[in-house]
């Protein structure tokens, strides 16, 4: 029995782990690295496997970092089952579709540079159709059933409280009647969240995979996060500007509706339009009212997909988007992408940087090489569509409303193993990964490791 990292080893994105054991190759994740457009070309790196030797494919999350290559897979030949949590399954048939079309859309333009310089054309990563095939042969599951998957393979999923549907996935393997069992913490949620539930807590384990992405800090307590957001609400309201707030589809735009409406009066949003400038997170909203038995928070209304906040608006079409850039003042507006490198936010930052009154909020991780972080980090200019603008605006980072577990949550996540494993830290940063590391280590006397990327471990 072995593992390989494949990807999100010592980095945040481009989640995937192969797993060896009695003649079955079981693929956990296969995600889409994000980032600069160097870092995306290996999206297209090879397997160290054929494709038609994988037996089958378990996804954590709909989250694309962990998601996003499922349809290159299937383009590439794999036919078998892909296991995951029911809501998953739900979020990914809209987040692959818009996945894909993003693919097609961008080597459309790129077809038409290529074409103008005699270049061969190129194909998209994969297409809208590759992801439909992709999500055909998702195979949803509950929390705590525990299933086989193949021969020699079995898992349970345990609620992650990261997203709706996300999952620590509790793997057994065996070989020559030893069994292992791993665990992958996924991405985990933070406690007391405003809509998820706490992660889940797992005592055994021989190893355990665990995410490391805020390792090195301690997010900021959720009271102060609430008093952050009312003064950013309050200044833009006394210099008449505009609220811009990147935020992933899933996860964090659901947060934000909810604590809009729950200090409504307190943030006296009463003279603000809130608009969700973004179709996909539109239909996130109807998959998290079908699944609201999974969280106990009142996000909308009875029966219903419309958010309870009084003044919001969603703004579906391509029309009324736009009209929102005529919009200089009293607009609260949330759009993807979350991480500011493609969608709707980018139309509305080209018209809205520039202005001193204007505030952006970013509420999410921004890796490297991503526009939002580049904000983060205080760019002065920046480049849209061949326009360069200044930054003008001023920017909040509000750590507070990740949905990761910051250092703390996940030493505690991991406090919870009876028998202190030994920990691979994925997902994360080299200096996020070494300082948890550290602390894992004081704190637990526990072996710690930072695999490499393509390393094997023997299990």
């Amino acid at each position: 029995m072995d593992l390989t990292f494949l990807g999100a080893a010592g980095a945040v994105t481009g989640s995937c782990y192969l797993f060896r054991a009695g003649g079955q190759n079981v693929l956990l994740e296969f995600g889409q690295i994000q980032g600069s457009r160097r870092d995306e070309q290996a999206n297209l790196d090879p397997l160290p496997l054929p494709v038609k030797d994988i037996d089958v494919v378990v996804l954590s999350h709909a989250h694309i970092d962990h998601s996003g290559r499922l349809p290159l897979l299937v383009k590439q030949g794999y036919r078998g089952p892909i296991y995951t949590h029911h809501a998953t399954r739900a979020l990914c048939e809209i987040m692959l579709r818009d996945s894909a079309y993003i693919h097609e859309k961008d080597t459309e333009w790129e077809n038409k540079r290529r074409q103008r310089k005699g270049l061969r054309p190129i194909e998209p990563l994969y297409t809208r159709d590759d992801a439909e095939r992709a999500v055909e042969q998702f195979v949803g599951i509950g929390y705590g059933e525990r299933c086989e998957i193949c021969p020699n393979a079995s898992i349970r999923l345990q609620d992650a409280g990261h997203i709706l549907g996300a999952a620590i996935v509790e793997l057994w393997l065996s070989e020559n009647g030893v069994e292992r069992k791993v665990v992958f913490s996924g991405d985990l949620g933070y406690r007391a969240a405003p809509i998820m539930e706490d992660p889940t807590p797992v005592e055994h384990a021989d190893l355990v995979l665990m995410e490391s992405t805020y390792g090195d800090r301690l997010h900021r307590s959720f009271d102060d996060t609430l008093v952050e957001l009312g003064e950013v609400f309050a200044d833009a309201q006394r210099y008449k500007g505009n609220v811009l707030i990147p935020a992933f589809a899933v996860g964090r735009t659901q947060d934000l509706l909810y604590l809009l409406d729950e200090h409504f009066d307190e943030w006296n949003l009463s003279g603000w339009r809130v608009f969700l400038d973004s179709p996909m997170a539109i239909q996130a909203n109807e998959v998290y009212a079908q699944f609201r038995h999974l969280y106990g928070a009142k996000v909308f209304r009875e029966r219903s997909d419309r958010p309870q906040l009084s003044n919001f608006a969603a703004t579906r079409t391509s029309e009324e988007s736009m009209a929102l850039n005529r919009i200089e003042s009293g607009a609260i507006i949330i759009a993807g992408s979350g991480m500011c490198t493609g969608g709707r936010i980018l139309h509305h930052l080209k018209h809205n940087l520039w202005r001193s009154q204007c505030h952006v909020v970013i509420v999410g991780y921004q890796p490297h090489g991503t526009l939002g972080r580049r904000l983060v980090d205080g760019v002065e200019y920046v480049r849209l569509w061949q326009h360069t603008i200044k930054v003008n605006a001023t920017v909040h980072t509000i750590g507070g409303l990740s949905a990761h577990a910051d250092q703390q949550g996940l030493l505690d996540w991991y406090g919870a193993f009876a028998d202190r494993p030994p920990v691979c830290l994925v997902h994360g940063e080299p200096k996020a990964q070494r300082a948890l590391a550290t602390e894992l280590e004081n704190r637990y006397t526990a072996d710690v490791s930072l695999p490499r990327l393509g390393e094997t471990r023997q299990l």
